[in-house]
């Protein structure tokens, strides 16, 4: 009876397009199993919701059509904003507050008091963190933060995630922050996006290298 209904599916043009539509859609499938980064497995993924789509209103499959109109908007929306991202990313040099733009979607604001601690020296990396406004100071490194700048970050690709310096609020500060499972998320999902931060990154040690070089400024006299 199956090879009977295939026969007469391959007996009409629209026959023949539906079946190679739904051909299509399992070949993209497979494909998908071998793909490693999402903007490409998300375009994979709409092809083939496309292909069932074809295929279930051609040889009527109610839950066929279902199930991939779904599935298919979900996916054309995850690729939109993974292209988004990665257009911001090949569209502007990597620095703090470009990213703090791309991030805001995923990020959550909390007000701290002149004085209050971010973290600890030594404590284990949870979140990065950038200053919307007010003044947040590394006194370990002797380093002073202000709007626009990230920090905590660095730890986040440490051997053992460890902080390297405290952070305390010299002023009242608007902070935003992402936590690690989603930062994570975003760089595995995005290549590009993760490439930008790691070239933050490096520019940050390269100007830390370059300060302790120069050693410390000279008295006053």
């Amino acid at each position: 009876m199956q090879a009977a209904r295939f026969q007469d599916s391959l007996a009409t043009p629209a026959g023949q397009v539906s079946l190679a539509a739904a051909a299509l859609g399992g070949l993209l499938v497979i494909v998908s199993a071998f793909v490693r980064t999402m903007i490409p497995l998300r375009w994979l993924a709409v092809g083939s919701n496309l292909g069932f789509i074809v295929y279930g209103l051609a040889h009527p499959s109610p839950i066929m059509v279902v199930l991939h109109s779904v599935l298919l908007p979900v996916n054309l929306w995850r690729v939109g904003q993974m292209v988004r991202l990665t257009r911001r990313v090949s569209a502007v040099a990597a620095d703090a507050r470009q990213l703090e733009l791309w991030l805001r979607p995923y990020m959550r604001a909390r007000s701290r008091r002149a004085g209050s601690t971010v973290f600890q020296r030594g404590a284990l990396a949870d979140r990065l963190y950038f200053i919307v406004s007010g003044v947040v100071e590394l006194p370990e490194i002797g380093r002073r933060l202000e709007a626009g700048q990230m920090f905590g970050e660095i730890a986040f690709f440490a051997p053992d995630r460890r902080r390297s310096s405290s952070a305390r609020c010299l002023t009242d500060c608007l902070l935003m922050s992402i936590d690690e499972t989603t930062f994570t998320q975003l760089v595995y999902q995005n290549p590009d996006f993760g490439l930008a931060v790691v070239q933050l990154i490096a520019g940050r040690l390269s100007q830390d290298i370059q300060r302790l070089q120069a050693g410390p400024p000279p008295a006053a006299t």
